[in-house]
């Protein structure tokens, strides 16, 4: 199983992740907002993808506010050569089997 978590052993699934890939090199981007977030914003340092493989990470994370209100996480996960594509892409193949997601 394939999850997402900001915080150890608190699940998290994200509102839209977008992918986007350089087609003049190997580098690639995955954008993951979340709108609804289970852990306490206040004390997200990074974000941890688990699966069978191991750990992804990043810290690129921006909270979106409206009025003072939260509403959104905004997390950048890069990917600097193929090797590390075809790793998250694996890692999305997971997780979306997991949480019912569909892969468009």
């Amino acid at each position: 199983m394939a999850s997402i978590e900001f915080s150890p052993g608190i699940q998290e699934v994200p509102t839209n992740v977008r992918v986007l890939k350089s087609k003049t090199s190997s580098r690639g981007s995955a954008i993951f907002r979340f709108e609804d977030v289970n852990s306490d914003t206040q004390n997200i340092l990074g974000m941890r993808m688990i699966d069978e493989e191991g750990e992804l990470t990043t810290r690129d994370i921006k909270a979106k506010f409206l009025n003072g209100e939260f509403k959104a996480l905004e997390v950048t996960y890069d990917m600097e050569n193929e090797a590390e594509w075809e790793r998250f892409l694996r890692f999305m193949e997971r997780f979306s089997a997991s949480n019912q997601m569909g892969m468009a």
